[in-house]
């Protein structure tokens, strides 16, 4: 599976662009960047959309991995963590529905 240092790192080599040049645009030590790509360090979000900005890399990509790697330091060590996850995503399909439904009335 993929994580978002690996990912990083591909679009990166894909530009040919060295980590010093990356870092440098996004205002950070490379040293910083190549933690980020070996999945030592996690970026912030903004970071990750400056960073799918200068690779011209798929935001939203970007995002699903940013968050799944957040979701996965957090509840890694928790034994309910996949009775977590489920009621999670449960919990949030109703709220894009009722958000759907407030839209709908708006109209």
């Amino acid at each position: 599976m993929k994580t978002l240092g690996e990912s990083i790192r591909l679009h990166r080599r894909a530009k040919n662009l060295l980590i010093r040049q990356v870092a440098a645009e996004l205002g950070v030590d490379p040293s910083l960047l190549s933690r980020i790509e070996r999945g030592d360090k996690q970026p912030t979000r903004a970071q990750v959309l400056q960073l799918s900005e200068l690779l011209e890399s798929d935001k939203k990509e970007f995002l699903i991995l940013f968050l799944s790697g957040k979701m996965v330091s957090i509840l890694r060590a928790e034994a309910p963590a996949l009775e977590a996850i489920a009621l999670a995503e449960r919990q949030l399909t109703s709220l894009a529905v009722q958000d759907y439904n407030q839209a709908q009335r708006a109209f």
